[in-house]
């Protein structure tokens, strides 16, 4: 009895460790496969010779736009690529559809806070405080702050007085780190403040404001600073709009012409019938008119250049994402 409680035991030792062992040489494999996943989505963004990048395009996930049909890309799939014995599954994103935090003047960082809802007194210090973090210098902005507002918080820390590396990083601004519902959208209830928000009482009395979306779907930290207008989405779109002069509803009922041209015929983006904008010029066929058309082609651009790839990895039951 005791030597069969003895043998069961190794047993079941020596299948730990062969499952760690494998567990261990497949997660090498997995990083491999990952880093894989990443040469191909840099190859398949190498072979785009479009004069545009949109949605319907192999790299956004579509089936493939007018010149690539007979291209390298034609046939290839990013969903479940076969590499040695296991897949890659990749998806890209460009930046191009979000405004850069780091580059955005006042104007646009204001036009994005008041198309979101946000308190009139509240925009003024949200827009003063990122620009006072990304930009040097020793004197705040009006309603902005610099080291010595931030060090006189629990825990102190330094304004940053930098381009921002992570859009995270807008969690540590003045007028949004008690105010997270800025940053998320919706009334911020299902996401985790900063470790210190609750550390000096701060914060709405009452229910927090439930914006509809918030920077984060608005910005990204990496781009051109110019905005595609053939993949950034309704919000964005009418964003840019509002700071050449237009207001929240014209703006929006421009966005809507702006969708509805480059989704085609069938109302659908990122399908077989899309019709892209091959020129910011083009948005006269929306309604923008000749003068406004030309404040918008020194914001907005047809072509993406920054690109962020997920890729899963995956070899039988193991899947891991980069």
């Amino acid at each position: 009895f005791v030597l069969s409680i003895l043998a069961a035991g190794l047993a079941y030792s020596m299948k730990v460790e062969s499952r760690l062992a494998v567990s261990t040489d497949t997660n090498q494999r997995l990083i491999w496969l990952g880093r894989s996943g990443v040469e191909l989505a840099r190859w398949v963004l190498a072979q785009e010779n479009c004069p545009y990048n949109s949605l319907n395009q192999i790299w956004a996930g579509g089936p493939g736009s007018e010149c690539e049909t007979n291209g390298p890309l034609a046939g290839i799939s990013l969903n479940n690529y076969q590499i040695g014995d296991g897949t890659v599954s990749i998806k890209i994103t460009d930046g191009e559809r979000f405004a850069n935090i780091n580059t955005a003047p006042a104007p646009e960082i204001q036009q994005a806070l008041t198309l979101m809802g946000v308190d009139a007194g509240d925009i003024s210090v949200v827009s003063d405080s990122i620009q006072d973090w990304v930009q040097p210098g020793d004197a705040p902005r009006i309603a902005g702050a610099k080291t010595d507002y931030y060090q006189g918080l629990n825990p102190p820390y330094n304004c940053k007085e930098a381009p921002m590396d992570d859009l995270s990083e807008l969690l540590l601004v003045k007028g949004i780190w008690d105010h997270p519902e800025i940053y998320w959208g919706g009334a911020a209830t299902n996401h985790t403040g900063p470790s210190f928000q609750h550390h000096l009482g701060f914060g709405n009395a009452g229910e927090a404001p439930n914006y509809p979306f918030g920077l984060v779907d608005l910005f990204t930290p990496f781009s051109t600073g110019r905005i595609n207008i053939n993949t950034a989405d309704r919000n964005v779109l009418q964003m840019v709009m509002m700071t050449t002069g237009m207001d929240i509803a014209t703006a929006g009922t421009t966005a809507d012409a702006v969708i509805k041209i480059r989704a085609g015929p069938d109302g659908e983006e990122g399908d077989g019938d899309d019709t892209p904008f091959h020129s910011p010029t083009q948005l006269i066929a929306a309604g923008v008119s000749p003068a406004v058309a030309g404040q918008l082609g020194a914001l907005c651009d047809v072509r993406s250049a920054t690109f962020k790839v997920t890729v899963t990895a995956q070899i039988g039951n193991y899947k891991r994402d980069f």
